[in-house]
């Protein structure tokens, strides 16, 4: 099925029992989304504690990384993940908790990532255990639980172009269409159409079928690299 198949089929999804798509969401989280993300940190926090624990273990470096993104509005932010890719222990290291890292990241991969080098790695990656973190950026409300993921500036001049500023007028969220229809086997322009989708028809609706279809996606493993 394409993608734009994909999206009318969404519209229509969407709207069951919703009545027809509308803009009601804000492009900024509110308060219950905020205190939900930080109830899901609480929870969480033993799950990410290890796991740092575990890659400080194996990397002989900081357990968590903060890419620069662009976020609600054209607003840059540090978006924290478990760190999954290391070389040996960086010059230097000491017992920080996150290293900053700057540059663009690679275009979409295909199947496993060669730079993952360790199982633990790969099993955090394959279950998205890497992006807990960013329940801290949902619960500030820099990040949402639903909308289009955050890319970098040179992302967004290379790929969105003129898209860029209606994706940017969202929150920016932890998954959304392209999470839950196909993760990383998506190209870039397959991306931009399905968050452009999201933004202009965003509702309660179409919210709510990414965010219940997120954990069985996550937890069956398919399509991550």
């Amino acid at each position: 099925m394409s993608v734009s198949e994909l999206a009318s089929s969404l519209t229509a999804r969407a709207g069951e029992g919703c009545g027809a798509i509308r803009r009601a969401r804000g492009g900024k989280p509110g308060v219950a989304e905020r205190l939900a993300a930080a109830a899901a940190l609480t929870v969480s926090l033993p799950v990410i504690a290890a796991a740092c624990a575990v890659v400080r273990w194996l990397s002989g470096r900081s357990p968590l990384v903060a890419h620069l993104r662009v976020g609600l509005n054209g607003e840059p932010f540090w978006m924290l993940k478990l760190r999954t890719m290391w070389n040996g222990p960086g010059p230097g290291e000491g017992p920080r908790l996150v290293e900053r890292l700057a540059g663009a990241p690679p275009g979409p991969k295909r199947g496993r990532d060669a730079r993952v080098t360790s199982g633990f790695a790969a099993l955090c990656r394959k279950f998205s255990i890497d992006e807990l973190p960013q329940l801290i950026h949902v619960a500030s409300g820099r990040m949402s639980f639903v909308g289009p993921r955050p890319l970098t500036a040179e992302e967004l001049e290379a790929y969105y172009g003129e898209s860029a500023a209606e994706v940017l007028e969202v929150a920016p969220g932890m998954t959304g269409l392209w999470q839950v229809l196909g993760r990383n086997r998506l190209s870039y322009p397959q991306r931009r159409r399905l968050d452009v989708f999201f933004v202009r028809k965003r509702s309660p609706g179409l919210y709510a079928w990414i965010l219940l279809r997120t954990p069985g996606r996550v937890l069956s493993g398919r399509d991550a690299s």
